[in-house]
């Protein structure tokens, strides 16, 4: 496996006073934490019933998500014809040759992923693209998260009135990554968008155009394609719906796309090493918990900021935001998370402004480098800033100089602070960042007395 640029992560400015935590707090949680570690990874993070951690023999679907990145590696390497992933790379290109318009139908956490993939790993205005400068891949649109009348009707009258001709050009597809019956909102989109393809392509070619879960086979034209048919699917239940984002299904779309989802593994895989190895202190999982388990329990710090500095990244702030509240929502107490993209302007979300309530902690995530050369602000008639002080400047700059401000500000008001750097904004960066947190989240709730990685869902 090649080398991958790890992910770092700094608590230097959560060890403030009066409202953040102290060295000495931090250092006696270590003995704690590698204690769950050791159990997380001895249980193989297989959640039980009754909210007792105890080995389970025969896990249940979604059980040891963790691990399902070198699953699905090992897999391919050594019998790659028949692997999982090999099937999502094989229906994706069929799907990129047919169409240059894909629909993925899903709600929930999967699909927030979905969407998370296609904003960090393809270029800002992908759709916008010629097919040319999008490298023959698809444009990708998406649907069935809410059951709102006039976006629906405007996606089917678009898809309809751009679709025309018998080629690529001319042609669309869907892709469904919620289970039939999961959602409400999916299951009352799907019908009305597959009868709308079937349109177009009729009947004895819709499977053509069409990928649909495992064990949802049957579509007006008979059989589907379908990923991971002949497996058990980690993403079957409520447990996989959140922690399944590397499931074969999930990854379908950004495959579509041209994502480079065996990079985005081997990441994912790089972030479990580190967690099952890096000593405490050095490790960015135990680290996180560590600053997030303390400023709750010792200073009722229950708003939890994620505020990212790159814009590729706020769908996957979002991503977190119903991670967190749907693993840990069995608590009498929640925690609210409050996420978003951060500028100079506006470094974090109004409601946790340096002048409000103490109770919160602020997490920066940042990159290290950036797709494009900095670009350079240069002297103009039109700079704003008096005397063109701005001129000298490059974009990553001043976001560097607003993340030290914001940390500034903060630490003058006695505020805990935090930063995650990623390598880039791409597939390694999103794939280890995925993994980190889900990985911070299920010991944060060990710690807490709550079964993070078991479904919390009301049907």
């Amino acid at each position: 496996m090649p080398r991958i640029q790890p992910i770092t992560f700094d608590p230097a400015n959560a060890f403030v006073a009066p409202h953040g935590i102290t060295q000495q707090q931090f250092d006696s949680l270590g003995a704690k934490l590698n204690a769950c570690r050791r159990q997380m990874i001895g249980e193989d993070l297989t959640p039980s019933s009754g909210g007792k951690d105890t080995l389970d023999p025969q896990p249940p679907d979604g059980a040891g998500w963790h691990e399902l990145p070198e699953r699905m590696l090992d897999h391919y390497q050594s019998d790659r014809a028949n692997s999982e992933l090999d099937q999502v790379l094989k229906t994706a290109k069929r799907l990129s040759a047919l169409v240059d318009k894909v629909l993925v139908l899903g709600s929930g956490q999967p699909f927030v992923a979905a969407g998370a993939m296609m904003q960090t790993c393809c270029a800002p205005y992908h759709n916008e693209m010629t097919r040319g400068q999008r490298g023959g891949r698809p444009r990708m649109y998406f649907a069935g998260d809410h059951a709102d009348n006039d976006w629906t009707q405007a996606l089917l009258q678009f898809l309809q009135a751009d679709s025309r001709g018998d080629g690529p050009e001319g042609n669309w597809g869907i892709v469904v990554i919620s289970k039939n019956g999961d959602a409400l909102d999916t299951s009352a989109a799907t019908p009305l968008f597959m009868d709308a393809l079937k349109s177009k392509v009729g009947e004895n070619r819709l499977s053509q155009f069409v990928a649909l879960p495992p064990r949802e086979t049957q579509t007006p034209a008979g059989r589907a394609t379908e990923i991971n048919g002949k497996h058990r699917d980690v993403a079957s239940d409520g447990s996989g719906e959140r922690f399944g984002v590397f499931a074969p299904m999930r990854l379908l779309p950004a495959a579509v796309l041209g994502i480079d989802i065996v990079k985005m593994l081997e990441a994912a895989c790089a972030m479990n090493t580190h967690f099952q190895t890096a000593k405490f202190g050095e490790n960015a999982v135990m680290d996180y918990v560590a600053v997030n388990y303390l400023s709750e329990v010792n200073n009722g710090s229950d708003t939890r900021v994620l505020s990212v500095w790159n814009k590729s990244l706020e769908a996957t702030s979002l991503w977190y935001d119903q991670l967190l509240t749907g693993s840990l929502a069995k608590r009498a107490k929640n925690i609210l998370p409050l996420i978003g993209a951060a500028s100079a302007d506006a470094p974090v979300s109004p409601q946790s402004g340096q002048k409000n309530q103490r109770n919160n902690v602020v997490h920066n995530v940042t990159v290290n480098s950036w797709r494009q050369e900095p670009l350079a602000i240069g002297k103009s008639q039109w700079n704003q800033a008096p005397s063109n002080k701005l001129a000298d400047k490059t974009l990553p700059q001043i976001v560097d100089a607003a993340v030290k401000s914001a940390n500034l500000a903060y630490k003058e008001q006695g505020r805990p602070t935090t930063d995650i750097h990623l390598p880039a904004a791409d597939e390694v960066g999103l794939g280890q960042l995925f993994q980190m947190l889900m990985l911070a989240t299920v010991m944060e709730g060990r710690l807490l007395g709550v079964n993070a990685d078991g479904s919390t869902s009301a049907k």
